[in-house]
């Protein structure tokens, strides 16, 4: 029975370019999107640019011009980088839209109704500087219980301990770098604990993995805390209904982006009905975040779901951070890597499957190294898969005319020892095993080049073609499983093999099949090797 899935990853800020941490989770999304739709299940995969909040009131007058206007070249740079790493958004939107203002004013509309809206008087840091109250994100201090400097005003990333900005030590105003005064306002609350019940029993039915269910449990027992959804003037955003200079803060409407994402889609293309896929239980809702917004999306988001009536997710899949050389990323070290910095010195696929082979489930941070990323890339993608289809295909040309034949009784061992495989690969891109599939996978290709070495069709072709021929296409069989395997993190790639062997769009069901007495095309050129300094190139000195 296939399934049916909406697939969302964290809104990217739009105010600043895509980079290599940014990737991490939308390759991640959108190989699981991939092998999704591969399998025969219905997979849509929404996402938009979080398009508000003070820092882009700020960048926009900077540039002198309208947020709207500082919005949408950003997200126009965003979607081009997204589609040159072939990351597959049935639709990209942005929150700022007439959806998003419905459906935030709906779910505001309905707390308040529950009884779960309330205002109080707190003290807040202003920046004298700017003349502007400084939210979570644009302070930064030493952690109230790590000491860890430079922590935003909401959570610390190194301990996870989440506070009030007026905790921070030392703090100060990331747009002035002067230390802030405390001053007076009214804001609005979001009540969460009277949404403790329904969170805990949707943690409780392993919507989340166990380490994010420890992380919670701390957070349940020190007790939820009133959740604060207003900002003051100036802000860009939506005004908070019945107030005049009071906006929703831009955490409460940026997950609500994957709604207003689904229901622009919904209404524009009419192949589903928003309420089917948000409301009546037929879609499995899944998310894909770092662990830094672990906070939103397990606590706030499930409560502002509940309350307004919509369906909660079926899976919250938190990942680490990036890290370069070890390092954390940092522009002072040249290693805060963008996008198109990368994509002008390499292969993006090489991206696609470097992270595969290195995600797991867990929240374990992710490393990228020049010497690993060579040598895996080299290794894997190069000499085990892209050699096969080429050493074989010329082969094929050179002494068949470019007709495969038959398979030989002789590699029936070798194409059953991969096509058993199949149920455990599947098992670990479900699980986002990502790393252990792609172990498989690699398994698979020494076993079929350790089967076209020990039979060496080059040499056998000089006194008996026929059997060369056969020994390929064996050969070709093995390598047209094992880019169904990889189909979801080598799309490009995989695209190049199904046309060199006439195979149109190869799905799962294809690994039951076998191709034989067929034409195949010439090999055309797929990806090249690279060197350590091939990669060191787009690490600024």
């Amino acid at each position: 029975m296939t399934r049916k899935l909406l697939v969302t990853s964290a809104l990217p800020y739009a105010n600043g370019s895509i980079h290599l941490g940014h990737l991490v989770e939308h390759i991640q999304t959108d190989i699981f999107v991939r092998f999704q739709r591969l399998i025969g299940n219905t997979c849509y995969y929404m996402c938009a640019d979080d398009s508000h909040g003070t820092a882009i009131m700020l960048s926009a007058q900077k540039q002198k011009q309208k947020p709207e206007d500082y919005i949408e070249a950003i997200q126009k740079e965003h979607i081009s980088d997204f589609n040159a790493f072939y990351i597959s958004h049935d639709h990209y939107y942005s929150t700022h839209s007439k959806e998003n203002q419905q459906f935030s004013e709906e779910i505001y509309q309905k707390a308040k109704e529950a009884g779960a809206i309330k205002t109080k008087e707190i003290e807040q840091y202003f920046c004298e500087q700017t003349k502007l109250f400084l939210s979570d994100r644009f302070i930064k201090g030493n952690c109230p219980k790590c000491n860890e400097p430079d922590q935003y005003g909401d959570a610390c990333e190194k301990c996870f301990h989440t506070y009030d900005a007026t905790e921070l030590k030392n703090p100060y105003s990331v747009y002035s770098g002067k230390k802030p005064v405390l001053k007076n306002s009214v804001h609005y609350f979001f009540d969460l604990s009277k949404f403790k019940t329904i969170i805990y029993d949707w943690v409780k039915e392993d919507h989340v993995v166990q380490a994010v269910k420890n992380k919670l449990q701390e957070w349940f027992d020190m007790g939820l805390k009133d959740w604060d959804i207003s900002r003051d003037a100036p802000y860009f955003g939506f005004l908070i209904p019945e107030t005049q200079d009071k906006y929703f803060y831009v955490w409460l409407d940026a997950p609500i982006g994957y709604m207003a994402t689904t229901k622009n889609w919904c209404d524009k293309t009419k192949k589903e009905d928003f309420e089917t896929i948000w409301k009546s239980g037929d879609f499995e809702i899944h998310h894909f975040i770092g662990k830094d917004i672990l906070y939103f999306h397990t606590l706030f988001w499930p409560a502002m779901l509940h309350v307004g009536g919509y369906q909660l997710p079926k899976k919250v899949n938190v990942h680490g951070f990036l890290t370069v050389n070890n390092e954390k990323m940092s522009k002072s070290r040249g290693t805060f890597i963008l996008a198109k910095e990368y994509l002008k010195h390499l292969n993006p696929e090489f991206l696609r499957y470097y992270y595969a082979s290195k995600l797991t489930t867990g929240l374990d941070d992710l490393d990228f190294s020049c010497d690993d990323f060579t040598n895996k890339v080299n290794s894997d993608v190069l000499g085990k898969v892209v050699n096969i289809a080429s050493r074989l295909a010329a082969i094929v040309h050179k002494y068949g005319d470019g007709q495969l034949t038959v398979i030989p009784d002789s590699a029936q061992k070798m194409l059953d020892k991969i096509r058993e495989r199949a149920e455990k690969i599947a098992g670990h891109y479900e699980a986002l095993e990502f790393n252990k599939a792609m172990k498989e996978v690699m398994s698979c290709a020494d076993v079929a080049n350790q089967f076209i070495d020990s039979t060496a069709p080059w040499a056998i072709a000089k006194t008996d073609p026929v059997q060369a021929i056969q020994v390929c296409t064996a050969g070709m069989n093995a390598c047209r499983y094992i880019i169904i395997y990889l189909k979801p993190v080598l799309p490009q790639i995989a695209l190049g093999i199904e046309g060199l062997l006439n195979s149109n769009s190869l799905r799962w069901q294809d690994l039951t099949g076998v191709i034989e007495n067929s034409l195949i095309n010439k090999y055309q050129h797929l990806a090249s090797r690279i060197t350590v300094e091939d990669v060191e190139k787009i690490i600024a000195t």
